[in-house]
């Protein structure tokens, strides 16, 4: 199974550079992050052109995430199902066959010591109380999304640029550290050891002419599923030509 990964910054605007990706790429599931729109305003008919159903959790203007898949996938979830006061649509899952596939986008932060940080990491110590729920660790889990984490130095080309950013702070490292506690292994890194391998690059300032990325998108998989992870890889040329994302695609290959 191909299962790739990819905040495409509003489906809108990224509608054709997806469409030609799916067809270039041939993923069997893909989760998507950002869409920026309502249920009702995601491109179905096109994405089913494609050859693809989608378990869509939208919202209007901001966040939106969605789950692509050649074959129809089982038990759709969408939210965290906590009771917690929280309307934004961050978190679907979806199960197909022993596989369960859970796309993520966890917020930004905005500013160290905001209430956005602070939502920040509550966010992601809700999504591990909600591992810790829904699934057991011998269960064949794969988590994808923009975590909007850096883990590691060698994961950021300026990491003393980005230390005090909410990208790369050591609280929300350790966060995303307790997440990965639960039993979850880094895909690309199972694969790849070297650093220089971003996902991510500000559209401001020539980030991308400058190379000046952090690798902030990923593949995380249950122990049972890392051993079954035969390629990992970061697609950069997707953050090139005309109106890319300022993310890029993560893929990796699986034997289920």
């Amino acid at each position: 199974m191909k299962l790739a990964t990819w905040n495409v910054n509003s489906i809108r605007a990224r509608q054709e550079r997806v469409l030609a990706w799916l067809d270039a790429t041939r993923p069997d599931v893909v989760c998507l992050q950002e869409l920026k729109v309502t249920d009702q305003d995601f491109p179905m008919e096109a994405i089913r052109s494609a050859g693809y159903s989608a378990i869509v959790h939208g919202q209007k203007t901001y966040n939106g995430v969605a789950i692509l898949s050649r074959d129809e996938a089982a038990e759709p979830e969408r939210g965290f199902g906590d009771g917690a006061d929280d309307s934004a649509s961050r978190l679907v899952a979806a199960r197909f066959g022993q596989l369960h596939v859970v796309s993520a986008y966890v917020p930004n932060g905005a500013e160290v010591g905001s209430d956005k940080w602070a939502y920040k990491l509550s966010w992601l110590g809700r999504l591990r109380a909600w591992l810790d729920r829904r699934f057991t660790r011998t269960d064949l889990v794969a988590l994808c999304g923009d975590f909007n984490v850096a883990p590691e130095a060698r994961d950021v080309r300026n990491p003393e640029k980005w230390e005090k950013s909410v990208l790369f702070h050591p609280e929300a490292r350790a966060a995303f550290g307790n997440l990965r506690a639960w039993g979850l292994a880094d895909a690309f890194r199972l694969h790849h050891q070297e650093g220089g391998a971003y996902s991510w690059w500000d559209y401001r300032r020539l980030g991308f002419q400058k190379d000046d990325g952090l690798r902030i998108d990923h593949v995380l998989l249950s122990e049972p599923l890392a051993s079954r992870c035969r390629v990992a890889e970061i697609q950069r040329n997707e953050r090139k030509g005309e109106q890319p994302s300022d993310h890029v695609p993560v893929v990796v290959e699986l034997d289920v």
